[in-house]
């Protein structure tokens, strides 16, 4: 189907998460919309969804997108506490002061909190789920790699120009933008004069019991996954390293109902890789699913 792209202003809400700490999101789209919430990957913000908010509310669409805690925005945790089930808390209290039954769409980190959220609130309080670039049981190598990006710069960048540099040598089969003033939305520029990623270091930080959490993490997103209540649809980049083909075999006997989407340019960042094709996969996921 074809999509109307727009660089509508979105409208700026704050939320109260499951501690009170603040979660920021930006809402667009008709009031009455049927309701689309989009959560971000790891280490990103709410604005790289931008393009696919807009044009889901060309499609009469009420799209908000969410800084997950610690991230963009949204308030960073004093003790710590970037645990999946507190994740995961946030969107569920989030949802409670928005109304309507909503698609819920996950990038990476965001897919897996999506994931646990939609078992949580079930049929009653969700239409389907979108899980872009992410299943359980994912591949390790890719995870890792994207870790330790997100890691490799603790001491940030001393332009943006810079950044866009590590981006792209990061994601090589992505076309470097003409200019680096995007990233403006990304990262923040301190008083020395260095610019950092806009997320909390402490979300990586490792914690005792953290590899027995994430392995019962791990084996809760499958069971939900497999018992899911609501329409699932899954947009793999082809060029993903985190989704490989064997993952995907591997949730495809999981969870056999699951429609998937692959994209032939994108890798696991789909949206920034093939952002047009992307936002077009994720409209028509998401307006297909029934109210």
């Amino acid at each position: 189907m074809a999509i109307v792209e727009t660089e509508r202003s979105p409208r700026t809400k704050h939320f109260s998460g499951a501690s009170g700490n603040r979660i920021v999101g930006d809402l667009w789209g008709p009031e009455d919309g049927p309701l689309v919430v989009l959560l971000h990957g790891g280490g990103q913000t709410r604005h790289s969804w931008r393009r696919a908010g807009a044009a889901l509310a060309a499609e009469g669409v009420r799209a908000l997108a969410l800084d997950a805690r610690g991230h963009g925005d949204s308030a960073w945790i004093a003790d710590g506490d970037y645990r999946g089930a507190s994740m995961v808390e946030d969107v569920v209290r989030v949802l409670r002061e928005v109304p309507g039954r909503p698609v819920i769409v996950g990038a990476s980190m965001g897919g897996m909190t999506g994931l646990m959220v939609a078992d949580r609130i079930g049929a009653e309080g969700a239409r389907g789920l979108v899980l872009v670039d992410i299943v359980p049981g994912f591949a390790s190598a890719g995870g890792e790699r994207v870790v330790a990006f997100m890691n490799s710069r603790p001491d940030g960048f001393a332009s943006l120009e810079e950044a866009a540099d590590a981006v792209s040598a990061y994601l090589p089969h992505q076309e470097r933008p003409k200019s680096a003033d995007g990233l403006r939305r990304n990262l923040r520029q301190r008083e020395n004069g260095r610019w950092y990623w806009h997320w909390d270091p402490a979300f990586l930080t490792p914690h005792e019991g953290d590899i027995q959490a994430y392995e019962a993490h791990m084996a809760d997103m499958d069971r939900a996954a497999r018992e899911l209540p609501v329409p699932l649809a899954v947009i793999r980049g082809a060029l993903s390293d985190v989704v490989s083909a064997e993952a995907l075999d591997r949730f495809r006997g999981i969870a056999p109902q699951a429609e998937v989407v692959e994209l032939s340019d994108a890798g696991h960042t789909a949206a920034g890789s093939d952002n047009y094709s992307f936002t077009q996969a994720v409209v028509a996921l998401a307006t297909r699913m029934p109210e």
